[in-house]
């Protein structure tokens, strides 16, 4: 098929609108906040060892904040990585930064050490940017590394001042419990909120294309309802000379085939006048029509009447049932005749196109089967753009697909493609079941 009427090759592709976009834009936020805490870590070390003197396990402290900084910086080389797997880097910086912490409270007095309350800021960042199980592994992996260090830790004296006491004293372990009920309590309530906001950030963006989408269809209905009048002038004046040249053939001698084509002329002037009043009626957007009760069948013919016969005899319909349909009639016969002409020239000289209408459990489709060369990927991108084609300019602008998706989604429907390239092409106008009234199959 031709696109602005072209179609999958392959398999159906979808575009996911709802992505959610909020480790990618964390991403550098939480660079510069790696950053900041290496920056501070050094600080807190450098005070540690001019204000207590020097220590030999203090100064391998710069370790873990060197692998940091280091992280960081690859972060930053290889962007282009990051910016394709944003949730997996963000979870694995985050993990890193776990372990680096784990080892610079080791070596400074373990769980006696105040920054041990950092271990919440990778879980509140994770809980706000990260879907699905990453904040509980964080907070669980920060749990099991914060219990570790009551049973493996060297002594820091400034910091342990408070727990004289030898082994595990009351109070370490009632702070071990608030921690894990803390990192639990953030990674849960935290999660649920970020995810509230997440959702309804998603439905902004959906609920802004369909604005957007309306704005195109409004300004496809003034495009279409100003053709229809600037056209009709000119329409009218054709008309009368195609009269005036047909009185005067056949009043000449030998003068039949003039009149003739004269007579072409004005049958064509009369089509094009038909269009145009339509366009100037609904101005492109058939959805406000009302629904009505319409069999599958009627639509099918009413649909076959729009083609010349020559057009017609190479499409070929199937009808599983006659079911009893409630919808706009005149939308949908428009929206099967632009993807059917859409098949026409993309099948072979005098190739048969298919028409089908089926029922399955969910939904009532009507497929468009040609056996044409099928579309590329890129192009199937696209494919729902206004005024996007590959055609010759005389044969369409690239609005049939824009407007039957557009159709489509508002009756809460679906337009989608199935192909194979060298094999054909099928498009599949897809109904919900609702739109179908009790008694699906009537009699003819």
């Amino acid at each position: 098929m031709h696109a602005g009427n072209k179609r999958n090759p392959a398999v159906p592709q979808t575009v996911n609108p709802t992505q959610d976009i909020a480790p990618g834009l964390a991403l550098p936020w939480v660079i510069r906040l790696r950053y900041g805490m290496a920056l501070g870590e050094t600080l807190i070390i450098l005070f540690i060892i001019y204000r207590f003197g020097f220590d030999r396990l203090i100064t391998w402290t710069f370790i873990p904040v060197a692998v940091v900084l280091s992280t960081n910086l690859l972060l930053q080389r290889f962007r282009s990585l990051t910016d394709l797997f944003p949730e997996i880097v963000l979870g694995s910086a985050f993990l890193v930064d776990i372990f680096c912490l784990t080892a610079v409270l080791a070596l400074t007095g373990g769980p006696t050490n105040p920054f041990s309350l950092f271990y919440l800021v990778q879980i509140t960042l994770s809980a706000v940017v990260l879907r699905g199980s990453w904040p509980w592994v964080l907070g669980v992996l920060s749990s099991i590394c914060f219990g570790a260090l009551f049973l493996v830790h060297a002594s820091f004296a400034p910091f342990g001042a408070h727990h004289e006491q030898q082994g595990l004293s009351t109070h370490l372990i009632g702070m071990w419990v608030a921690f894990v009920a803390a990192a639990a309590l953030i990674a849960f309530f935290t999660g649920k909120i970020s995810e509230a906001l997440s959702l309804r950030e998603r439905e902004i963006r959906i609920l802004q294309e369909r604005i957007a989408k309306n704005d195109r269809l409004a300004s496809l209905a003034t495009l279409s309802a100003g053709a229809a009048h600037e056209l009709g002038t000119p329409l009218a004046t054709i008309a009368v000379v195609s009269k005036e040249l047909e009185h005067y053939a056949s009043r000449a001698a030998g003068g039949g085939a003039v009149a003739e084509d004269a007579r072409l002329i004005r049958s064509e002037i009369e089509r094009c006048r038909t269009i145009l009043h339509q366009m100037s009626a609904d101005g492109g957007e058939p959805v406000g029509e009302a629904a009505q009760r319409v069999t599958a069948r009627e639509i099918v013919s009413q649909t076959l009447r729009q083609f010349p016969d020559l057009e017609g005899s190479r499409i070929v319909t199937e009808v599983a049932s006659e079911i009893l349909l409630k919808l706009p009639m005149q939308a949908i016969v428009k929206s099967l005749v632009a993807l059917l002409r859409n098949a026409l020239d993309a099948a072979p000289d005098q190739s048969e196109v298919t028409l089908r209408v089926l029922c399955s459990d969910d939904c009532v489709r009507f497929e468009v089967i040609d056996r044409g060369t099928g579309i590329s990927p890129d192009v199937l991108k696209r494919i729902s753009e206004p005024f996007f084609t590959t055609k010759p300019a005389s044969k369409g602008m690239g609005l049939g697909t824009f407007l039957v998706r557009s159709l489509a989604e508002r009756l809460g429907g679906d337009l989608s493609y199935e192909s194979r390239v060298g094999h054909g092409t099928r498009a599949i106008l897809s109904l919900p079941l609702g739109a179908v009234l009790e008694g699906a199959n009537v009699s003819a």
